[in-house]
């Protein structure tokens, strides 16, 4: 059975992202950069972590992690990360308005799935082989999965920041039993993995 690991990062209470997301404010009410400053000032102090986030044989994401587009699909957003987007595999994006795949270089294709968060996950894993799925946000995608019982593991990037106000992990899931498998603070973050044990 294909893995299904959880991958986000959030701030020490919880946030993975902010209210009121635009197209200039990726993360929305949350000032930019204030989650990532570990990936972006600090990279060499995560290479491991960095690689294993992008390493998947498939990818699933929320629409709002896609782009900040809301009700039927207009223009060409094609997300935030440029003509190559860092995944090179299939994404399989959440979503309830229905668009054609949209190919990127470096082997990024973004699938669009109108049927709901068991759709988009039998896809990945068919997409994924025997390599993990990983479900890469937002707040809202990760707890639903969480929710239903379909996540093995869970990556957590923790930044030393309180945020107050915004979308946060956990939120409506309930009760989840998590076995810590390891933890490495670094200066811009502490990584935490965890093994679900409620999970499928």
């Amino acid at each position: 059975m294909t893995s299904v690991i959880a991958t986000m990062t959030v701030s020490l209470d919880g946030i993975g992202a902010g209210r009121n997301q635009t197209e200039q404010r990726p993360f929305g009410d949350i000032p930019e950069g204030v989650l990532h400053r570990w990936m972006f000032e600090t990279p060499d102090e995560s290479t491991a972590e960095i690689a294993a986030i992008v390493d998947a044989g498939a990818f699933i994401m929320g629409r709002n992690m896609f782009g900040p587009v809301r009700g039927p699909w207009a223009g060409d957003w094609r997300g935030w990360w440029g003509p190559e987007p860092p995944y090179h595999a299939p994404v399989f994006v959440l979503t309830n308005h229905p668009r054609e795949p949209l190919e990127m270089a470096g082997g990024t294709t973004f699938h669009f799935v109108t049927d709901g968060i068991h759709a988009a996950l039998d896809r990945a894993a068919d997409a994924a082989g025997d390599r993990p799925v990983h479900i890469s946000g937002g707040p809202t995608t990760t707890n639903a999965y969480l929710a239903a019982g379909l996540v093995d593991e869970l990556m957590l990037q923790i930044a030393p920041v309180v945020l107050g106000d915004g979308l946060r992990l956990f939120d409506g899931v309930g009760e989840v039993d998590l076995e810590q498998i390891s933890v490495r603070p670094v200066s811009l973050a502490t990584h935490v993995r965890y093994r679900v044990r409620t999970g499928r």
